[in-house]
């Protein structure tokens, strides 16, 4: 493996860059005869290069901030990523990245644009509190720095008791939010608190940002916007290591004209260079520290939300495969299924598995199972190890394939085969 130097390359080289960028080009360490440990630092290691994790609240399988670890690492104690958001120092805080996501406290820092830009950047029902409600917001500020951290429902209930409650609003993302959520929601974006920790239930615990920060990190100087949108832009370019401007704004959302001067900046400085990659008819670029393996020997399943996979025209180009999240789709319209992992076999897409942790039952479901165009006779047994070390991670005690899809009944027979271990951490 080694730096590409090539200003010209193929589909092929193109997704072996992508998947070493993202760490997905290498069998995992669960894959030896003797797996190793997954250390505080081996997270570390795998956020730092993947720059950000994304965090949703559907939880049908694992959280989704969850499932990228385990894709690179292996089975691995879920408790680590918990540590490295929730106590000092951190090594991850929560903003708006791509979407709410974990980011390096440093990269915090450089978000802190969108914060100045609250009128424009934050959706309606948040940025307008602070007009409608301007009293409620500056008591739920001094609330927090009292008694923070906090839950938005310890807070709502305080509002309450106060006589300054309000009935829940639908948001246009239709979640019922108080008064109280949308007043934290509003301070959580402009910067003056952010998530201390999550509880059990999964809900933000508020507290100041300057008591969250590393000290460090506090009493650094501000970044202007200018250098912020060019260093976001090169994290989402290294993290891509292949792809064009709309891959690399889309890892921050950046909008507008800046990500375009960014990237010409960039250029100009020896960071990205032009590439022509055959068979991708758009204008692509390389970051300067991109590596090109001569194989990708990886396996994986992919979260609906993990980097590799979140910009779906990308994913459409690389790997040939079209990848939409059915989650907000109709049952009766659902084509893959509700929460559907992509399978990852070497440098292709094989399959796509529809899953669901049965946790009463102890049971890794699989509802639905679908090959992919590149499927061969490896991907069902596999798909199957795969799954087998997923249900152990999860602590289910067994998998089992429902009849839904071409590769179901392949799928069944491999998992008749062989039990589930023993679960990790």
């Amino acid at each position: 493996m080694g730096r590409v130097k090539t200003e010209t390359m193929s589909l092929a080289q193109a997704r072996r860059v992508a998947l070493a960028a993202q760490g997905l080009h290498a069998p995992r360490p669960d894959d030896g005869a003797a797996p190793r440990q997954v250390t505080l630092r081996h997270v570390q290691r795998t956020v730092d290069r993947l720059g950000l994790l994304q965090i949703d609240s559907v939880n049908v399988l694992a959280r989704a901030h969850l499932v990228p670890l385990y894709s690179r690492l292996g089975p691995y104690d879920v408790s680590l990523l918990d540590r490295a958001a929730g106590r000092a120092p951190r090594r991850l805080v929560e903003y708006w990245g791509h979407v709410a996501s974990y980011v390096p406290p440093e990269t915090y820092r450089l978000l802190e644009w969108r914060q100045r830009a609250y009128r424009t950047e934050a959706w309606g029902a948040i940025s307008g509190v602070e007009l409608s409600h301007s009293a409620v917001v500056e008591h739920v500020r001094g609330i927090v720095a009292e008694r923070g951290p906090i839950t938005a429902g310890e807070v709502h209930e305080l509002l309450e008791a106060q006589g300054m409650g309000e009935t829940r609003t639908t948001t246009e993302w239709g979640w019922n939010w108080s008064l109280a959520k949308r007043a934290l929601e509003f301070l959580f974006f402009t910067g003056e608190i952010t998530a201390a920790r999550r509880n059990a239930a999964f809900e933000r615990c508020y507290d100041l940002t300057e008591r969250v920060l590393p000290p460090a990190v506090v009493a650094a100087p501000p970044v202007s916007d200018r250098d912020a949108v060019r260093r976001l832009l090169e994290i989402g370019a290294r993290a891509h290591g292949v792809g064009t401007l709309r891959c690399f704004r889309d890892y921050f959302r950046l909008k507008g004209p800046a990500p375009r001067r960014a990237l010409d900046e960039l250029v100009e400085d020896g960071v990205l260079r032009p590439v022509e990659v055959r068979g991708w008819d758009e204008t692509t670029y390389l970051h300067r520290d991109a590596v090109l393996p001569r194989r990708a020997q990886g396996r994986a399943l992919l979260s609906p939300f993990d980097p590799l996979v979140f910009e779906r025209t990308r994913l459409e180009q690389l790997f040939g495969t079209r990848y939409r999240i059915e989650i907000y789709v109709p049952a009766a319209k659902r084509v893959h299924g509700y929460y559907v992992l992509p399978f990852l076999q070497g440098d292709r897409i094989t399959a796509k598995v529809d899953l669901k942790a049965d946790r009463r039952a102890g049971v890794l479901r699989v509802l639905a199972a679908h090959r992919e165009e590149y499927a061969d006779t490896e991907t069902a047994p596999a798909l199957a190890a795969e799954l087998r070390l997923m249900a152990g991670w999860l602590g289910m005690a067994s998998v089992a394939v429902g009849p839904v899809g071409d590769l179901a009944p392949a799928l069944a027979a491999e998992l008749a085969a062989s039990p589930v271990q023993g679960a990790a951490g």
